[in-house]
């Protein structure tokens, strides 16, 4: 069985998918790892849209003009929003619930990539959470985070080598730059 800290090696954007679906089950048990995300307060203030439909995936990839892409060439797309009224914390709560999924995805040996909406705009100038929020009816009052993308990686990418990772960003006790 693989460990956490392999599965986290393992981990990587894929941005290119085969056209083959994601199974029920795989949608259920990425979704359930968002659910089972911790929030402040409990709060769970994070909301899911699930898109399939392929006319609205290429809609949904012109929210801004660059690393939106791979949401058109996905089978799957969960939108992430959160509500700013039930927490504090809405963003970062967001953030853990759709890193879980992106986690889970990579367990279930699936692809997924975050495509950031919050504070995007698309090519035209509209704010990219406004664009999602309409083309889904999303309401106003719920800022849209991300976008995860997720299906059958058509792209190989090698486990992360442990001695390339920057070691030189932990601190010890205090904050030094030794340089």
């Amino acid at each position: 069985m693989e460990t956490v800290h392999e599965l986290f090696l393992r981990r990587h954007s894929i941005r290119r998918y085969t056209a083959e679906p994601v199974s029920p089950e795989d949608v259920r048990t990425i979704l359930e790892a968002g659910l089972l995300a911790p929030s402040s307060k409990s709060a769970r203030p994070w909301q899911f849209v699930l898109v399939e439909d392929k006319k609205m995936l290429e809609h949904l990839a012109d929210c801004k003009p660059n690393y939106a892409q791979s949401i058109k060439n996905a089978p799957l797309a969960i939108v992430v929003c959160s509500d700013p009224a039930k927490s504090d914390c809405f963003v970062e709560d967001a953030a853990v619930a759709a890193t879980m999924m992106h986690i889970q995805a990579t367990a279930l040996g699936l692809g997924s990539c975050w495509v950031e909406v919050r504070h995007r705009y698309s090519a035209d100038g509209e704010p990219a959470e406004v664009m999602i929020q309409e083309a889904l009816g999303i309401p106003a009052d719920l800022p849209v985070m991300c976008v995860l993308t997720v299906g059958h990686p058509d792209e190989e990418r090698r486990p992360v080598d442990p001695s390339k990772l920057l070691w030189e960003k932990v601190h010890i006790g205090t904050f030094r730059n030794d340089e």
